[in-house]
């Protein structure tokens, strides 16, 4: 079983959601089933279908979080250390072109969002990253931004 690496942050967050799926909306769901049958005919019954497709993606949905959460392999991030970029490392990177400094956090798939600053472990941006350190330039071909070219400007673990 392959593990999925991420912060202890990370893995609560999954916890907590599938905490919520199975205590509250589990609950609320099939309440609205039972209401749905209630109104008779199920075969015309539009809240009747809806309540049992969304029973379906909450159930589908707590499976996977489920799956996450038994492969989640938690890095403490704050016992590593050193000037090689690897999961866990805050980065930041200078637009070769531009001039534009960004900084990112490399994290878990789950914890992902570039608008927060926080990088996927598995965007084209981190796999060229995970390695170098401080003065290197990394080159990378994204669909959105096509060919670019960063420098390494500072790494840190905290």
């Amino acid at each position: 079983m392959e593990k999925l690496p991420m912060t202890a942050g990370g893995l609560q967050r999954l916890q907590d959601e599938l905490k919520t799926l199975k205590s509250v909306e589990r609950h609320a769901v099939i309440k609205a089933i039972s209401e749905a049958r209630e109104h008779g005919d199920l075969s015309e019954n539009a809240e009747y279908h809806a309540a049992r497709e969304r029973q379906g993606f909450i159930e589908g949905r707590i499976k996977e979080l489920e799956n996450k959460v038994a492969r989640a392999e938690v890095i403490d991030i704050s016992k590593l250390s050193g000037k090689i970029i690897k999961f866990g490392a805050t980065v930041t990177l200078s637009d070769e072109e531009s001039g534009e400094k960004m900084t990112y956090q490399i994290v878990g798939v789950d914890e992902a969002d570039v608008k927060q600053g926080l990088l996927s472990i598995s965007s084209p941006l981190a796999r060229a990253l995970i390695g170098k350190t401080v003065g290197d330039s990394c080159d990378i071909t994204t669909p959105k931004q096509g060919h670019k070219f960063y420098e390494i400007m500072e790494v840190v673990y905290c």
